[in-house]
């Protein structure tokens, strides 16, 4: 057991050169449809960012339609029958495809690794039931919070300042409260604010989590963490509103997509907490436990101090 926990050490001791870009950001791309004429689509995937996403991902159309280079053309039928998207889950978590029909509508379909393709019905109405709308964004809250380092990171840091104690409850609860209002907020339009700052205080949330943890006196953050969980729940709320924004909410059943991504956003966080404690229950009979929480402290503080100088400098450049 010792000799794993000083390799998995030695494994993470780069991570601070190379995660700066792996925040909580989602791997998305998207993808625009836009009918001209009946049965005739212009299309495009929008730019990757370091080489065409083209290279990547390649849409299998529906069996009535044919692509000729940036034209889709489906004839009287329409866009109708099953879109999928080969490769996604790889190097894109997911590919957004948003359709802008002839009489102004518009609708946006999320395809994912787990759930790879989507039903089109050939005009604007969009019959897609509640279940394939929440399954979708359950599992890509799921799929960002477990890809999200920065969130992990905070949740870990709360873990080590409260232990698996009883107030851990009302700490994780308070986390989950605040990050959920703001992500209602800012999802439906009601809160702003540029992704920069957010991502800045998320990283000097961590920061301040490590380094509470690590003090040995009594302080406010170790006397009430439910407190300093809400207040930066909040913060880490429009960090996951972020993301979402970038998947995109579909009009019909906009408010279940929402919950719903709440709800996978919960299931990777309590995914978290039940793997730590697993490890916390093998760690128990090592007597150099506390050794290594003190190292593991100091490492989440500096990745998250990188991170942070990283996120202002983008700020202020």
């Amino acid at each position: 057991m010792k000799r794993l926990l000083i390799w998995l050490l030695w494994l993470a001791a780069p991570l601070p050169a190379a995660l700066p870009a792996f925040g909580h950001e989602m791997s998305m791309a998207e993808m625009q449809l836009r009918e001209t004429r009946r049965g005739e689509f212009l299309w495009q995937w929008g730019a990757g960012e370091k080489r065409p996403i083209a290279q990547d991902l390649t849409p299998i159309w529906p069996q009535a339609c044919a692509a000729e280079a940036t034209v889709l053309r489906c004839g009287e039928a329409g866009l109708a029958g099953t879109l999928s998207v080969k490769g996604v889950g790889e190097r894109y978590s997911a590919a957004v495809v948003r359709v802008f029909w002839l009489d102004g509508q518009t609708r946006v379909y999320t395809l994912t690794k787990a759930q790879p393709t989507v039903q089109l019905y050939g005009a604007a109405d969009d019959p897609r039931g509640m279940g394939e709308i929440a399954s979708a964004y359950t599992l890509l809250g799921v799929e960002h919070i477990l890809g999200g380092i920065d969130h992990l990171l905070f949740v870990i840091g709360l873990l080590f300042l409260v232990g698996f104690r009883r107030r851990l409850v009302w700490t994780i609860t308070a986390f989950t409260a605040a990050h959920s209002l703001t992500l209602a907020c800012s999802a439906l339009g009601w809160l702003t604010l540029r992704a920069a700052p957010v991502e800045a205080s998320i990283a000097l949330s961590i920061v301040l989590v490590a380094g509470e943890a690590l003090q040995r006196r009594d302080t406010l953050a170790s006397r009430w963490p439910a407190l300093v969980a809400f207040l930066f729940g909040l913060v880490h709320g429009l960090g996951f509103a972020g993301a979402l924004q970038e998947i995109g909410l579909p009009e019909h059943h906009l408010l279940v997509a929402l919950l719903t991504f709440n709800l996978g956003v919960e299931i990777g966080q309590l995914l978290t907490v039940a793997a730590c404690w697993c490890l916390w229950r093998l760690a128990g009979h090592w007597q150099a436990a506390q050794r290594l929480r003190t190292v593991l402290l100091y490492m989440i503080g500096s990745i998250a101090a990188y991170w942070s100088w990283l996120r202002i400098a983008a700020i202020v450049t």
